[in-house]
């Protein structure tokens, strides 16, 4: 008897599970998403996720225990994307003095929030404490690795503490939720005065004659 052919067969129902399985979490994430940005933090309930997606909330348990879940999901996906911005920008050839560094990293995040308010909501309204541990664990690892740039380019003095970048992030965080708290799309005045706190503060450790404007 004629065998077959392999390659004709239909997938497997395992196969069809899991590709179903993929594609409902995915509409789960993008209804939860859709709904932080257009209504904020505490309208995407699990339930009024489930509705967006047009999964019953029952069935919405099979691909997150809860909605804390699916935040931290989502602001996962975020921190890699801003992780990768970052990092771009600090490898390019572009700011030469403390103050433009300063405004660059600031205009990153200014605009990356800007261009995704659920990030935003998750960052600021939806702090519990998985969505804190994420921050924290980001703002650790860019605080290092601004540390290295501004050291490597004698833009502050070697013996500049980590702990002074760090604090400079924290100081950040803290003004760019009041900045959202003050408008929505973030005001330009507290991101102004975020902007001078920083410069100002960093440069109390820039090395002996480094230009900073």
């Amino acid at each position: 008897m004629f065998e077959r052919n392999p390659s004709t067969q239909p997938p497997s129902r395992p196969a069809v599970v899991q590709r179903r399985g993929k594609e409902r979490r995915q509409a789960i994430l993008d209804a939860a998403e859709a709904l932080l940005g257009e209504q904020g933090y505490e309208a995407a309930t699990l339930k009024a996720i489930g509705e967006r997606a047009g999964i019953p909330t029952a069935s919405m348990y099979h691909y997150f225990p809860d909605r804390h879940k699916v935040d931290a999901e989502l602001l996962g996906r975020h921190v890699s994307e801003l992780e990768a911005l970052i990092s771009a920008a600090l490898d390019s050839p572009g700011a030469q003095t403390l103050r433009e560094t300063v405004d660059a990293v600031i205009d990153l995040h200014l605009d990356y929030f800007r261009g995704h308010p659920s990030c935003t909501e998750l960052w600021f309204a939806g702090r519990h404490a998985t969505l804190d541990e994420l921050v924290r664990a980001f703002e650790e690892a860019q605080a290092e690795r601004l540390w290295r740039y501004l050291v490597d380019r004698d833009l502050v003095a070697a013996d500049t503490p980590v702990l002074a970048l760090l604090l400079a992030f924290e100081v950040a965080n803290r003004l760019f939720d009041v900045a959202f708290r003050r408008a929505p799309n973030g005001d330009d005045a507290t991101i102004d005065e975020a902007r001078r706190f920083i410069t100002a503060y960093l440069a109390t450790y820039a090395s002996k004659g480094t230009r900073q404007d």
